[in-house]
Order: structure tokens, then sequence, then C-alpha cells
């Protein structure tokens, strides 16, 4: 019996060496993963048969019978590929056995019993399994499998006596080595598995950073710059052979081998390239005819080109190169494939930003646009009538209408100070007060820390405005505005306050309601509208415009900033 043990583990070894070597080929991989088609199962299913027919050459004739490590190709074929896969190899293997006249009395059982330990291994395998490849699963599967066979030896051939006599010597020997073999061989899956998603999460460690490196570059677009720092750093993280990026039309960027003709600007050199852009699918060309260079000396072999999208639309492609043909890897794919992920996504980030200026322009413009044409108007006939009575106040007139609508025109980019856009607000009110003169007073609260503060442009001067024209003018008699900004809990809370005629409760409750409904209270809305998106756009929603106003004694309109 000992000799027995050492034989079946030297041939236990034979298959150990050849079940490495097709661990290492592409379908087997998908088998792993649960990618492989029907076709590649099949396949499989033919190769875990073979090596069932290779475990009955091997064994070891004992009794007119063969004490074999069949079952291990044949069940292995089960618990990786499934019971069907398990079916299949039994099918071939146990076929063979029952065939093939090479070891007597047991031939119709072993042939039976082989089929029965393919579709056994793939069922209590996994329904046993704790996690994807368990060794000791496959341990207590291989020896339920093998003690299942002994029992049909002992059902299926005649005499009995013989029968019992070859189980007694071979039973436990093949139960113990063929169930180690196939705990030995899940362990062997367990450790390529592992190291398979070691280098997956390499790649993906290495695909981040590269993003949070190029993160600056990329918010800005896909352009020349960006496109040319971007290359750099890729390169500089992975041992590829070149890297490029280009738009639709051209190269923006080409780094390391044979960047002397795929220059910056020129149009699109390789023909796989052109078809990326075109289908918006990953090519990934293995030679240098397939990579389609117009340049008949470019030495670049292979390649994976993955398109960059910006909102679902092809706006570029991201290339990898290697020197030599059939060069790109799997985790060069993997890398491409999460870069271009990550890319793609900044880039959609980018169009956002864009899309925000776009929207912050607009809101201005519609500030800008809010000026009534009577407002210069009036303004240019008040100053008309004190050229008469006092012209050194119509040239402070003309200096502040000036100053007003240089703000308004250009109001500049980025936030603006406290202290700037009260500047721009005196200007306002000296325009309107020299027109009501006693109708109008205004007063100011202001801490000086407070002036300091960032906020956007031509976000005050609309609220003093609505406090004027629609608080104050309505009454007869006039009303005064305080202007107020003070230091509180970490923010700066400023507030428009009017003693005018107020607001009432029905109009103020629907008037940060859908900006497509008519003003309830007679132009004031849209500018008040404006001003609130804005404010909660740039500091967020619990910084929004707060209103206070009773029916005829007045409005108080506020909002905090964060504290400079």
């Amino acid at each position: 019996m000992t000799q027995l043990f050492i034989n079946l583990l030297e041939r236990l070894g034979i298959f150990a060496i050849a079940f490495i070597l097709i661990m290492r080929f592409d379908i087997f991989k998908r088998l792993l993963t649960g990618k492989a088609n029907r076709y590649e199962k099949l396949t499989l299913s033919v190769i875990f048969g073979l090596f069932g027919i290779a475990g009955t050459y091997m064994g070891v004739p004992i009794q007119n019978a063969i004490a074999n490590s069949r079952v291990v190709g044949v069940a292995l074929g089960g618990i990786l590929g499934g019971p069907l896969v398990g079916f299949a190899a039994g099918v071939i293997a146990g076929g063979h056995r029952y065939l093939i006249d090479i070891g007597g009395f047991t031939a119709t059982a072993c042939g039976v019993a082989t089929i029965i330990e393919g579709v056994a291994g793939g069922l209590i395998y996994h329904r046993l399994k704790r996690r994807p490849f368990d060794p000791a699963v496959a341990f207590i599967t291989g020896v339920i499998v093998e003690t299942l066979q002994m029992a049909i030896l002992l059902l299926i051939p005649k005499p009995f006596s013989a029968a019992l006599s070859l189980v007694s010597i071979i039973g436990f020997p093949m139960i113990l080595v063929n169930a180690f073999g196939l705990a030995l061989f899940v362990e062997l899956v367990a450790s390529v598995y592992k190291e398979k998603e070691r280098f997956a999460a390499f790649q993906a460690q290495t695909a981040l950073q590269i993003a949070l490196r190029t993160l600056p570059f990329l918010r800005g677009g896909l352009t020349g710059s960006s496109a040319s720092e971007t290359t750099r750093i890729i390169l500089e993280m992975s041992d590829l052979d070149a890297v490029a990026i280009t738009d639709e039309s051209v190269i923006l960027s080409h780094r390391g081998a044979e960047e002397g003709h795929h220059k910056p600007g020129f149009p699109l050199m390789t023909l796989s390239t052109r078809g990326v852009l075109t289908s918006g699918r990953i090519a990934v060309p293995r030679s240098r005819d397939e990579v389609g260079c117009t340049d008949a000396g470019c030495r670049l072999g292979s390649a994976i080109i993955v398109p960059l999208k910006k909102l679902d639309k092809t706006v570029g492609a991201l290339k990898l190169y290697r020197l030599k043909e059939n060069g790109i890897t799997p985790l060069d794919m993997e890398l491409a494939n999460g870069l271009a992920h990550l890319f793609s996504n900044q880039l959609e980030i980018s169009a956002l930003d864009e899309q925000k200026k776009l929207v912050k322009d607009a809101e201005i413009k519609a500030l800008q646009a809010q000026i009534n044409p009577h407002f210069l108007f009036n303004a240019i006939n008040t100053i008309i009538s004190y050229t008469r009575t006092s012209p050194e106040t119509a040239s402070e007139l003309l200096v502040k209408l000036a100053n007003f609508f240089r703000t308004n025109i250009n109001p500049g980019v980025g936030n603006v100070s406290l202290a700037t856009e009260l500047e721009h607000c005196r200007a306002y009110i000296a325009i309107e007060s020299a027109r009501f003169e006693e109708r109008i007073r205004v007063s100011y609260d202001l801490d000086e820390t407070a002036l300091c503060c960032m906020l956007p442009p031509l976000i005050l001067q609309p609220l003093v405005e609505n406090a004027l024209k629609h608080g104050i003018l309505p009454r007869v008699e006039g009303g005064e505005v305080t202007i107020a900004a003070h230091g509180e809990n970490g923010m700066v809370r400023i507030k428009v306050s009017d003693n005018g005629v107020g607001i009432p409760a029905i109009q103020l409750a629907v008037l940060f309601v859908d900006a497509e409904r008519p003003s309830p209270h007679e132009g004031a809305g849209i500018a008040l509208k404006n001003v609130n998106a804005r404010l909660t756009a740039v500091f967020g929603a619990e910084h929004a415009l707060q209103i206070d106003s009773e029916p005829g004694l007045g409005t108080t309109v506020s909002f905090t900033v964060p504290q400079p």
C-alpha cells in the first residue's frame, strides 16, 4: 500500500506540472472569472476529459484493475466549470475507460463512476464552498466522490469477492491522494486568481494615482497643454514605450518612442485611431500593419486605443503603445480602460464647470439687462438739471453714473469684496438720491472687519434697488434704507432693510417658486431669484436669501457669506 501511495503521488506531480501550464491560457482564466462562453466551456470539458484519460493511462495496474487519478481531471472540471463541464469531461474520460480494453473487470463500473464523479464534483463543491476557490472543500469533495467510486466498484463488478479485495487495497490510497490532488489544484487556481486580483488592484491604484495627478490639467478640458502634461505623467508612472492623446482630428500630445514624427498639431497618423474615433469603441491593434501609421519607418508595434468621451460624445482618444508586436498585455488593457473612464469623467466635470460659468455669465447678463433705459434717461435728465443749479454736483453725478455702468458692464471674474460692492451701491444711491432728494434716506451699519468678505459681483445693488423701488418710493413720504454687515458665528451677515410698504404674506410665500411664473411683486422677483440662485450656487443652500417682511412696516433681506 505504501508503494501505491508513492506511485499515485508521483503521477499527481506530473498532473500538477501540466495543470500549471494550462492555467496560463486566457480561455482558462475566463473560466475562472465566469466569462467563458459555451464554446470555451466545451473546449475546457475536452481538456479536463483528456486529463482524466491521462490519469487512466498513468494508473498503477493492480489485480486486473487500475489504481488511477482519473477523478482529478474530471472532478476538477466540475469544480471549476460547474456540473455540466464535469459531466462532459466525465463522459469523455469514462467513455474512454469503458470502450478501451485497458483493465479487467472494472471497466463498466469505472466508466459509470467517472461520469458520476464529474457531476457530483460540481454539485458538492458549489454547495459547500465558502469562497470562490476553497481547497478544504475541494478535499472534502474529493473524499466524497472517490468514496462514491469505491461504492460503485463494490456494487457493479463481479465477482463481489474480487471487487472487495480490490477496494480494500486501492480504496484508502486513491481516496486520500486524489482528494489531496483536488485540494492542491484548487489552491493553485486560488493563487493564480489572487495574483490576478493583486495585479488588478495595483493597476487600479496606478490608474487612480495618474488620475489624481492629471486632475488639475484635465479639469480645464482636452487641450494641447492638458494632454501634454497627462501623457508625461502616464509615461513616468508606467513602463509603456509611448503614450499619446488626440482630439477628433489632430494629435494633441505624443511622448516616448516615435515622438519625432507623431508631433502635436499634426493630423492623425494611424488608421486604428481614426477607427476608434469613428466607432467610439476600443481597439487593440497587435501589429505594425494594424496600427497603420502613415510613416513607413514607424516602429510602434502594438497599442490599445480607447475613446475619451464627454457627455456620451467621443472627443478624443488615449493611446498606449508598445514597440513589440503583440506586446499589449492584459494589464495594459486594464490600465487603459481605467484611465479612459477616469479621464472621461474629468472631461465631463470640465464640461459641467464650463456650463456653470456660462450660467453665471448669463445670470450677470440678466442682471445687466434689468438696467431700465428709463433709469439712464432719468439719471441724465437729473444731471442736466444740476448743470444749471450746481455744476459741481452734476460733475460728481456723471462720475458716479460712469462708475455704475462700468461695474455693471464689466463686473469682473470671481468674487469681489463687500467694500467693492458698497462702492457700486453708493454710485447707484447717489444718482437716485439726486433725483428723489429727501424721499430717500440711506444709512450704513458696518463692521470694518466685514468689508473684506468676498461675495459674487452684482449681489448687493439689486437688493438696494428693490428696497428703494418696491419698498420706499411707493410711499409718498419715502423712507429709509439701512445697509448692515456684521460678523456672526464665523460668518458675515449682510442685511438690506427698509421701512417701506412691505410684501404681503401670500406674495412672499411664492417669491422663490418656479422662475417661469410671473413675478408676484412687480419687477422684484427676477432680481431676487437671480441673486438667491447665485448665492446658493457659490456658497450652498445655507447661504440663501432670508426675507422678513410686514405689510406697512417694511422688509429685511439678509444673507451670510464666509468670514474673511
